[in-house]
């Protein structure tokens, strides 16, 4: 059974930066990345930390056992990571129901990872309850980026409740900008 609760220690990084390195695009197998889905972006333990100051990271632990994490990324850490901040960059340049994106009160899920073990048990769902309780008072709207070669991870984010924002085109992929919108249900 597993436990969500926030990170609390350096320790905890180093194990999603180990679960983050099983699970990286680099690592994995085609037929891998396309059963199991994968990770794109790869941490350093300083950005986490950074990213831990900012926010508590929520993690689903089974005893000393990391289960999974989602990663919170607030919008003040978007120049942290070079490689996301194109996408933060193009957020501003978006609409959501008639509204400016950049004028909308969000974050960015930094990064969800399950480990094998404990997929189709429900730790995905939990990791994201969790954003949801812990979050939607501060915030409205949960935005993440997903690959187009990433159906897994687009099949799961849909269940929870994630729509399509934008899909744009650069030279290493072809992304899907979604948005969880929680003004309806909280």
């Amino acid at each position: 059974m597993t436990l969500i609760r926030f990170a609390s220690s350096t320790s905890d990084l180093k194990q999603i930066l180990l679960l983050q390195s099983d699970n990286a695009k680099s690592a994995l197998s085609a037929s891998a990345r396309e059963n199991e889905g994968f990770v794109t972006v790869l941490h350093s333990l300083d950005q986490l930390q950074e990213m831990q100051r900012q926010s508590p990271q929520i993690l689903a632990v089974d005893g000393d056992t990391l289960a999974g994490y989602a990663l919170v990324m607030p919008r003040e850490l978007k120049n942290s990571i070079p490689v996301l901040i194109p996408m933060f960059n193009l957020l501003d340049t978006l609409t959501y129901k008639g509204a400016p994106v950049k004028d909308l009160r969000y974050y960015v899920m930094g990064q969800i990872c399950v480990a094998k073990a404990y997929r189709r048990k429900g730790v995905f769902r939990q990791l994201y309850a969790a954003h949801k309780k812990h979050l939607s008072g501060t915030y409205d709207y949960c935005i993440t980026e997903i690959s187009s070669r990433n159906l897994r991870s687009m099949r799961a984010h849909e269940k929870v409740g994630f729509t399509l924002l934008h899909r744009f085109s650069d030279a290493t992929d072809e992304w899907n900008i979604v948005l969880w919108d929680w003004t309806d249900s909280v």
